[in-house]
């Protein structure tokens, strides 16, 4: 495995496995399948897992807690997070920090960041002596290293780098957001103040793996090398030499080997310039095409009503980028109702729940009238009971829709 030295000191895996799309049974944690891939990443050189309070609804961290002992624990640095929208006072911190040291099972964190950090909530955590707090846990030796994930703009971004003495921060970043959020200006500004830079999202949530625009094929294929969607985007992210390590959420052994593969093979500066031509290119075909820039992280998740605001979004992306006629059934099939509860985005009542939540900032409700004036309109309950019929007919009987539909909700099976 390709290792990368941090500012503090440390060796870090180029890879880093992310815990929060780890293989699931009816929702819930596949612990054979996820501990073959996990133990399988760590035999091939992976020493970074990242995961945090609230992914797999708490079971994250108790799994990996599980698993990680021995040699495993040995091998690994673990990255987890506070849950910062949970904390009030100064005896929440203390809770939180000795309930993940518990469910880790471990008597030190590596990398213990403030989750999911926008410029407003810092200074509020801040007030209440958050900083404080982590500088005591490190000198007791509960936590190695001090930072922060982050999901706002760049000013914000700055401003709170310059807050403080970070040891490290995590940033969202692939070559759609060059210009969102922390973005490329961010990622150069954190590294030239002395800090580790990790980098998540490394294919936006999962759009820029699998199926690819044929307008976009068709510009990757220019390429003399043949590389699958996944392997071009982690290799845009791997090329920065800013970047220490980037952490992918991986839910198929499959994955695991190839992001390996990649992970070795692409050093710092490695991607020769006509090819960066071509991300541009592919770029633009993506911006064309793409109606909502989710990520399906699930943060937004649950809704009150029972909006299942991830899919909504996903499928109404996947009707646009890829021309794909047979969303619309799919929707209807499984968001209006007919084999599970309903969770079609015209349920909203724009509560905001989902907004404050949602670490791009999108404006939710919004969107969620967009989708479903577009993939609704009028009948819609009608075309549910009708759908519903023919859905399990299809299903029963045609072996290819099951392998359509299995593809869209194999990552989804985590929110």
């Amino acid at each position: 495995m390709q290792m990368r030295k941090t500012n503090i000191g440390d060796e870090i895996s180029a890879l880093g496995y992310g815990a929060m799309r780890l293989p699931t049974n009816n929702g819930r944690i596949n612990k054979d399948e996820a501990k073959k891939q996990i133990y399988y990443a760590i035999d091939h050189g992976v020493n970074l897992i990242d995961t945090a309070f609230p992914y797999h609804n708490g079971s994250s961290e108790l799994f990996l807690g599980e698993i990680l002992q021995g040699e495993y624990r040995d091998k690994v640095k673990i990255c987890t997070k506070m849950p910062s929208w949970f904390i009030k006072k100064t005896a929440d911190m203390e809770n939180y920090l000795e309930t993940q040291l518990d469910k880790l099972q471990t008597d030190h964190i590596d990398y213990y960041l403030l989750h999911s950090l926008g410029e407003n909530n810092f200074f509020e955590l801040k007030e209440l002596g958050v900083l404080k707090f982590l500088e005591s846990a490190k000198k007791e030796g509960k936590i190695r290293n001090i930072g922060f994930s982050f999901h706002d703009n760049k000013e914000g971004f700055k401003k709170i780098v310059d807050a403080y003495n970070w040891d490290v921060c995590l940033i969202q970043y692939n070559f759609l957001d060059e210009t969102n959020q922390a973005g490329t200006e961010g990622l150069k500004y954190a590294a030239s103040k002395g800090l580790t830079v990790f980098v998540m999202e490394p294919l936006k949530g999962g759009i820029l793996a699998g199926n690819v625009p044929e307008k976009a094929m068709e510009i990757w294929n220019k390429s003399k090398i043949k590389r699958t969607s996944a392997e071009w985007a982690l290799r845009w992210v791997l090329n920065h030499p800013e970047v220490a390590c980037v952490i992918s959420g991986m839910g198929k052994i499959e994955e695991v080997k190839e992001n390996i593969k990649v992970a070795n093979e692409t050093l710092p500066g490695s991607i020769p310039k006509k090819e960066i031509k071509l991300y541009h290119e592919v770029k633009e075909v993506y911006n064309e095409l793409m109606k909502v820039d989710c990520t399906g992280c699930g943060y937004c998740t649950p809704c009150p009503i029972g909006v299942n605001i991830p899919l909504c979004f996903e499928l109404y992306n996947q009707k646009y980028i890829f021309n794909d006629k047979q969303v619309s059934f799919i929707y209807a099939m499984y968001l209006g109702g007919s084999t599970s509860k309903p969770g079609y985005a015209g349920l909203c009542n724009g509560c905001g729940k989902c907004v404050k939540a949602c670490p791009q900032k999108l404006d939710v409700p919004s969107l969620l009238n967009d989708v479903s004036n577009d993939m609704e309109g009028q009948g819609f309950k009608y075309k549910v009971k009708v759908m519903g019929v023919l859905g399990k007919f299809i299903m029963l009987t045609i072996p290819a829709w099951n392998n359509k539909i299995s593809k869209i909700f194999r990552k989804r099976n985590d929110i």
